[in-house]
C-alpha cells in the first residue's frame, strides 16, 4: 500500500487561514501488541476495545508560511504549553509524511492538542494523540482535495498513517472492536492497518466497560518503545509470538459468541503475559506496583464471589483497566469505589466504557 502523492499540492496565495479539530480516543488490547519489526509493524496481531472518555483532543490550525527556510514549520501546545520534546516527535513524524502529504512544507502550522487523562501512565496516549492527529491530517487532505469521501477509506488511511506514529494508534480509529495484524480467522485483516471487528464480535461487547484505576499518575521509567525494542534480545519472544497467535483465535472465538468467561480468562492472561514480558527483558524492568497486585488480587476475589464477570487487563504501566457489560454496572462500580478507589491514588479513577470512536469535534474554514 502505498499512498505517496505528489499532486496534494495547495495554492497557499489564495488558501484561506483555518483549523481542523479532531477527538480520538485511546484503546485498550486484550490480546496484546508487544514487539515489533520493519516499520511499526507488528510481531503479532492484537485485538482492542476502543475507549470514550480517555481520549486527545487536538486541533490544527493552518496559515501563510513564514519562514520558508524551514521544511516543516511547526508551533506545537500540549495543555496550552509549548512542549520541545513532543514538538520535536510530530515534527518528525510530519517530515515523514511528506511524501504522503507534500502540502505540509508548504503552510505554517500550529498544532494543539490535550489529554483527558495523564500521560505516561499506562494508558495508550500515543494511540489517541497520533490517531487524532492522523485523521486530522487526512481530514485536510478531504477539505482541500475532496478526497476520501467515502468512510471506509478515509478510516484506513488514517489508520495506516497512526500506525507509523504509533503502532496501536491504528486501531483507535474505529468503534468498539478493532484488530490489527494479520489474522487467519479475520477477512481483511493486514499489518500495515487495523480493521474493525465490532459487526463480527458479539453486541455484548459493545457494552463493556472499562474503569481505570489511577494506581500511579508518575510518567513511566521505561517507555512503551523501548520496551518493543528489548523485545528483539528476549529469550522468550518466538513462544510469546505463537502464544499470541493462538490466544488471538481463542479470543476471537469467545468475542463471536460472546463467552465472557472463555474471553476473560484469555484477557487477564495476557495483561499478565505483557508484564513477565517486561520482567523477562535484558535488562529487566518493572511496571506493576503493590497496589496494581492488592488490587488484581480483590477483583479475582470478587469474581469468585459473586459470580460477576469482572475481569482485569493492563497496558504498559501500573494502572488497572476493570472490564465488565452492562448487566453488571451496578454492582460492579459499587465494588470499585468501595474497595479499590482506597488503592487508586487520591482516590482516582476513570470510569470508561467502549465507544464509537474518533470524530471530527469542528472546523473553521
Amino acid at each position: 500500500m502505498d499512498f505517496t502523492n505528489p499532486k496534494l499540492l495547495v495554492d497557499s496565495a489564495a488558501l484561506v487561514p483555518g483549523k481542523i479539530r479532531w477527538r480520538s480516543p485511546s484503546n485498550i488490547a486484550l490480546v496484546k501488541y508487544w514487539g515489533k519489526h520493519g516499520q511499526q509493524l507488528p510481531r503479532n496481531p492484537s485485538v482492542s476495545l476502543t475507549l470514550t472518555q480517555a481520549a486527545t483532543d487536538t486541533t490544527i490550525s493552518y496559515g501563510p508560511k513564514v519562514d520558508h527556510k524551514r521544511d516543516i514549520e511547526l508551533e506545537f501546545y500540549f495543555a496550552g504549553a509549548p512542549r520541545p520534546d513532543f514538538a520535536a516527535k510530530v515534527e518528525q513524524y510530519l517530515r515523514s509524511l511528506l511524501p504522503v502529504f507534500p502540502f505540509l512544507r508548504q503552510l505554517h502550522w500550529r498544532v494543539d492538542t490535550d489529554n483527558s487523562f495523564p500521560h505516561s501512565a499506562g494508558i495508550a496516549s500515543s494511540a489517541s494523540a497520533m490517531s487524532a492527529l492522523a485523521l486530522a491530517l487526512c481530514g485536510l487532505e478531504r477539505r482541500f482535495f475532496g478526497n476520501l469521501r467515502y468512510e471506509g477509506e478515509f478510516l484506513q488511511k488514517a489508520s495506516f498513517l497512526s500506525r507509523l506514529g504509533s503502532g496501536s494508534a491504528c486501531r483507535s480509529v474505529y468503534p468498539y472492536v478493532a484488530i490489527w495484524g494479520q489474522h487467519g480467522e479475520t477477512a481483511g485483516s493486514s499489518d500495515l492497518y487495523a480493521v474493525p471487528y465490532a459487526d463480527v464480535a458479539h453486541p455484548v461487547f459493545q457494552t463493556f466497560h472499562d474503569d481505570i484505576l489511577i494506581i500511579s499518575q508518575a510518567e513511566k521509567n521505561v517507555s512503551s518503545r523501548a520496551g518493543h525494542g528489548l523485545m528483539e534480545g528476549n529469550v522468550y519472544a518466538d513462544s510469546r509470538y505463537r502464544q499470541a497467535n493462538n490466544r488471538m483465535d481463542r479470543l476471537t472465538a469467545a468475542m463471536r459468541t460472546g463467552d465472557l468467561d472463555a474471553a476473560g480468562k484469555i484477557i487477564e492472561a495476557e495483561a499478565l503475559t505483557l508484564h513477565a514480558l517486561m520482567m523477562t527483558s535484558e535488562p529487566p524492568y518493572l511496571l506493576v506496583q503493590p497496589n496494581t497486585i492488592a488490587a488484581i488480587q480483590r477483583v479475582q476475589a470478587w469474581r469468585h464471589d459473586t459470580g460477576h464477570p469482572l475481569y482485569f487487563t493492563l497496558d504498559a504501566g501500573p494502572n488497572l483497566h476493570l472490564l465488565y457489560p452492562d448487566t453488571i454496572a451496578a454492582e460492579a462500580k459499587a465494588f470499585i469505589r468501595s474497595e479499590l478507589t482506597p488503592l487508586c491514588h487520591n482516590g482516582h479513577y476513570i470510569a470508561d466504557r467502549c465507544g464509537r470512536g474518533a470524530e471530527e469535534l469542528g472546523v473553521d474554514g
